[in-house]
């Protein structure tokens, strides 16, 4: 079982920045993190990923505008969000793979609005 927690959401206005944490209980080390949103009625939805090795990959809609970065020695992993527009906002959930189980922390919600 790992627990995941996200931290580092909340109010913030069009252009503002943001920077999110997910720290999980057990190591990270040679797992690739993964970073999820779910805006109102919508599906949930990719954002980023960074590899054990921190290869990077970003949805089209944030890419040049978020960065994700880990520090395994935390078992944290991070997402910087620049230039942030009002689509941004949504529960923002980091991903936890282990072969085929899958572990979410509960969220943390981010409202850009003016």
């Amino acid at each position: 079982q790992v627990q995941l927690v996200e931290s580092g959401g909340g109010l913030v206005q069009p252009g503002g920045s943001l920077r999110l944490s997910c720290t999980a209980s057990r190591s990270i080390f040679s797992i690739t993190m993964v970073w999820h949103r779910q805006a109102p009625g919508k599906q949930r939805e990719f954002v980023a990923f960074i590899t054990s090795s921190h290869s990077t990959n970003y949805a089209d809609s944030v890419k040049g505008r978020f960065t994700i970065s880990r520090d395994n020695a935390k078992n944290t992993v991070y997402l910087q969000m620049n230039s942030l527009k009002p689509e941004d906002t949504a529960v923002y959930y980091c991903r936890y793979t282990v072969g085929n189980m899958n572990y979410w922390g509960k969220g943390t919600p981010v409202t850009v609005s003016s």
